[in-house]
């Protein structure tokens, strides 16, 4: 069982790069984000024809989210509940599994554009909503993936350049604070769980030839479940889209379950 994310940067652009991927890492479950399109827009009978089940929360130019899977799933809820927002950031999905069904969530954190603006106090609000939604959710679901591009760098090991980046957005303490609250409720950040080659980024800046000197983050993450962590067997970083013609600027990251 593979759960991937990746966050796409236009679905209308990489449409056809997403579609090759499939075919050539055929997923049981792919959670996409920065659709940057609205629902009547989304490509569902590609999808089909790929042979996977789409939900999707779609919104004009910015944000949206959507979960593939290889079988239906059900249960579905858009956006956090209890939290007034209109911008398009999460999906959740519970999807069948050889072990046992699992509820599958894919969020688009809030990048919070700088430290101390109102888009970074927006940032920090969202993942305190998200924290208290994802108490339930574990309650309900012992069997909970969350996964999506977090903009958040968990530790130095996750910078290229920790110096440069100290105490900027992406990196700051707050930051790392908030999403290490999501990891003290009880979930494992998968890619930490094996032996990693170092400097493993998931994002990498279009401008001064990010990718060509590996100049990235790791801010895309699939966190698990105490349950789900235990039948994880990999973790990995699939740089080979961030080589493409017109790439997305992040690249996938999947997780490997028993079951």
């Amino acid at each position: 069982m593979q759960l991937a994310t990746w966050n796409i940067n236009s679905l209308n652009v990489r449409l056809p790069q997403v579609l090759d991927w499939l075919q050539a890492s055929p997923v049981d479950v792919l959670c996409l984000q920065e659709l940057k399109l609205t629902d009547d827009k989304f490509p569902v009978d590609a999808f089909t024809q790929a042979g996977y089940h789409a939900v999707w929360a779609g919104q004009k130019t910015y944000n949206g989210v959507a979960i593939l899977s290889r079988q239906p799933g059900s249960g579905m809820v858009r956006n956090i509940p209890g939290l007034e927002d209109p911008q398009q950031r999460v999906l959740a999905l519970t999807v069948p599994a050889p072990g046992g069904d699992i509820r599958v969530i894919c969020a688009y954190c809030p990048n919070g554009q700088a430290v101390g603006t109102e888009k970074y106090e927006y940032k920090l609000r969202w993942f305190a909503a998200m924290r208290e939604w994802l108490k339930g959710e574990l309650d309900l679901h012992p069997r909970l993936a969350v996964l999506g591009d977090y903009n958040v760098a968990p530790a130095d090991a996750d910078v290229h350049d920790p110096a440069k980046w100290e105490g900027q957005v992406l990196v700051s303490e707050p930051e790392r604070d908030a999403f290490f609250a999501l990891i003290d409720l009880g979930l494992v950040d998968s890619f930490r769980l094996f032996e990693q080659p170092e400097k493993t980024f998931s994002w990498w800046d279009y401008r001064m030839m990010g990718f060509r000197r590996n100049a990235g983050l790791r801010i895309d993450h699939v966190l698990l479940s105490n349950v789900l962590a235990q039948d994880c067997t990999a973790c990995v970083v699939d740089k080979g889209p961030r080589g493409n013609p017109q790439p997305s600027d992040h690249a996938p990251v999947i997780a490997t379950l028993k079951g």
